[in-house]
Formats: structure tokens, C-alpha cells, sequence
């Protein structure tokens, strides 16, 4: 099939609320379900171009589902030829800006756009973008959230267990004692071998990040040091990344590969792990990829596994995929993971395919 037969027949955007396996509580709040926005561009071809986006909140759902009907029908009839159909968009809203949930809806269809481009050619995502089907290292960010020592310890075992030997703990309780504590309890439970990184989710000041890390520090042991403070605060985070021993991690809150641009100006970090729905979908991420490589900074994901095991297979410095299962409970073929790796479907696009059933069952 030729992709100049390729049009846009219309985008179809439903709401879901998914319950979360692993109900996780950071710094920020608790977290137990997964409010999902699925997306299908649909083709006047028959094929269907498919992705999803992370709404945080519920009450978020409404709004981005608003938008991505509103982009639908400015795209509606185009042809899908990716970078086209974003730089129409970012046209469109040049003077709302393209952040935020704009960037998200934008993000949504550019990723819908180039698995329905992929499909057309029966080639898998990151075969189209120029590599292959592999294995990708990943870590297991599930759970690990801040509770008891006792059942996270439980919780740890059990991560590891899956199948991994790279976990992400959840670290900004109030006392830094007790972080520690928890430090502690996880490294005994899954032992030297393990790989452990941990989240401050912007919990911390600059100094209090500072102060806290050198604790950390002491410890020995620990990967990265993830968003330690305000994620937009790149001084910050350099002050910090240039305090500790320990790597400093930032990046899922780049608003796209311009502000990613920024912060490897400012040497906020020493790794990046750019978002898929915040840095600008597939168009977005190859553009933050160039960048990471030529600043020789690795570069990681966030969330999105389904998606981001084709980015990561095409990115010069590549350096870990975050695993988490959110999505599975809507999906008919869940990622398969094995040896720590995430494996990349071998079938054309993205292999993101709904399981309707469970789709109507969790529909908001």
C-alpha cells in the first residue's frame, strides 16, 4: 500500500478510568487508577493509528478529550504524513501555546499518526524511524511508593520478582530519617545485584535536595537521584547535580525538545528522560534524542513502555525504559518482558490494539 493513499478519515477519542494493580503513593499524592484518553486515527485506507495519553487526574480527562476532538477536526481529510500534520497543529496554536494539555492532545495524534504511518509500510515503528526490533533494558516502576517499611520491603521482593533487576523507589517523606529508613529496608530486600533508583518528585528545595543527597551519597549504591526539586527550576537542578556524587535525573516534565534544550544549556542533570506525550510523540522524541547525543547525555523514558521501547531502540544514547503495567488492563497484546528488557513487537506500528471488552468496562 502505497502512503499517499493515506487520509484522515477522523480521530475517535474516548475516556477510561483503569484501576491501577499497584496503587502507588508519592510525595505528590496517591495514585490508584489510570485516567487514560485512547486515541484512533482512523484512515480512509482502513488502517488505524492508534495511542493513548496520561490525563494524571481524572477530572483532567474531559478537557484533553475537548482538545483532541477540536485538533481532529482540523486534521480531518490530511494526509498522514507526520511531521505535516505537527506542524499544522503547533500552527494552529501558536498563541495558546503548545504546553501543557496542548502539547499532550498534540503529542497523542503525532503518535497515533506515525504507528497508522508504520502500519501502512508493515513495518514496526522503530523499523520505520531506521533501527530494529530488540531487546531494551528496563526497569521495574510499579510500585515502591511511600508506605510502611515492612510492606514495602514485601513490595520490592516482589518487582524483582517480575522478571527485573532494575527497580525505582519513591523517596520525599517529610523526615529525611525516614527516607533513609526506607532506603535501607529496599536494598536489603533486593540485594547488591539489583539495580535501584529512586523519585523525590519535586518534593524538595534546592538546599533541603542538597542536603539530602549527600545522605544519600553516603549510602552508596543508588543509580539516580530523580527530580530532587522543581522540575522547571534548570539553576536548581544544576546546583544540585553539580553537589552530589550521585547522577541527578530530570526530564519527564520537558515541555518539549525545546525546553529540553534549555535545561542541557543550563547543565540541570547529568541523565535526561524525556515523556512521550510531554516532549512532542515520536516527531518530539527524535528531536530530544539528537539533542541528548549531542550533549553525550544518556537518555531514558518516561511511562508510555508500549511506545517508548521504539524510541529508546533508535536513540543514540540510550539508557533505560520505565516499565510500568498501566495500561495492560485495556490492551489485548501487553508488552512481553524478559531478562530486565522489554521486547519490541516484531508486527507493523506500534502493536498498541485494544481489548474493547475491558474498554467499555472502564469508560468514563
Amino acid at each position: 500500500m502505497k502512503h499517499s493513499t493515506l487520509n484522515i478519515l477522523r480521530l475517535r477519542v474516548r475516556p477510561v478510568v483503569v484501576p491501577m494493580r499497584l496503587p502507588l503513593q508519592t510525595s505528590t499524592g496517591a495514585v490508584s487508577t489510570a485516567p487514560l484518553v485512547l486515541i484512533d486515527l482512523e484512515t480512509t485506507a482502513g488502517i488505524t493509528g492508534r495511542a493513548y495519553l496520561f490525563a494524571i487526574g481524572q477530572q483532567h480527562l474531559r478537557p484533553i478529550v475537548a482538545l483532541l476532538e477540536a485538533m481532529g477536526e482540523i486534521i480531518r481529510g490530511d494526509a498522514v504524513t507526520p511531521f505535516e500534520i505537527e506542524r499544522k497543529l503547533r500552527r494552529k496554536y501558536t498563541l495558546l501555546g503548545v504546553h501543557n494539555i496542548v502539547l499532550f492532545a498534540l503529542s497523542g495524534i503525532d503518535i497515533a499518526a506515525w504507528d497508522a504511518y508504520a502500519q501502512s509500510l508493515s513495518q514496526p515503528l522503530c523499523t520505520l524511524l531506521g533501527g530494529a526490533p530488540r531487546p531494551v533494558r528496563a526497569y521495574n516502576s510499579k510500585g515502591l511508593g511511600i508506605m510502611p517499611l515492612k510492606p514495602l520491603a514485601r513490595e520490592a521482593e516482589k518487582l524483582v520478582k517480575e522478571g527485573f533487576s532494575a527497580v525505582k523507589l519513591r523517596l520525599g517523606r517529610p523526615d529525611p530519617q525516614d527516607d533513609l529508613a526506607a532506603l535501607r529496608t529496599v536494598k536489603r530486600a533486593i540485594g547488591p545485584s539489583v539495580t535501584l533508583m529512586c523519585d523525590f518528585n519535586q518534593a524538595l528545595s534546592v538546599n533541603d535536595a542538597i542536603l539530602r543527597g549527600r545522605m544519600l551519597d553516603g549510602e552508596g549504591g543508588l543509580y539516580w537521584i530523580e527530580e530532587p526539586t522543581r522540575a522547571d527550576d534548570f539553576d536548581g537542578n544544576r546546583r544540585i547535580a553539580d553537589a552530589l556524587d550521585t547522577p541527578v535525573q530530570i526530564g519527564e516534565n520537558f515541555m518539549g525538545p525545546e525546553q529540553m534544550a534549555q535545561a542541557l544549556s543550563a547543565g540541570a542533570s547529568d541523565y535526561v528522560m524525556p515523556d512521550a506525550q510531554r516532549i512532542g510523540g515520536v516527531t518530539g522524541w527524535m528531536r530530544a534524542a539528537a539533542l541528548a547525543q549531542a550533549a553525550g547525555l544518556e537518555m531514558s523514558s518516561h511511562l508510555f513502555p508500549e511506545i517508548s521501547c521504539h524510541l529508546l531502540a533508535v536513540t543514540p544514547t540510550c539508557h533505560w525504559l520505565e516499565y510500568v503495567d498501566w495500561a495492560e488492563p485495556i490492551l489485548t497484546e501487553p508488552l512481553a518482558v524478559k531478562g530486565s528488557h522489554v521486547l519490541i513487537p516484531a508486527t507493523p506500528g506500534t502493536n498498541v490494539l485494544w481489548d474493547e471488552k475491558a474498554v467499555k468496562k472502564y469508560a468514563a
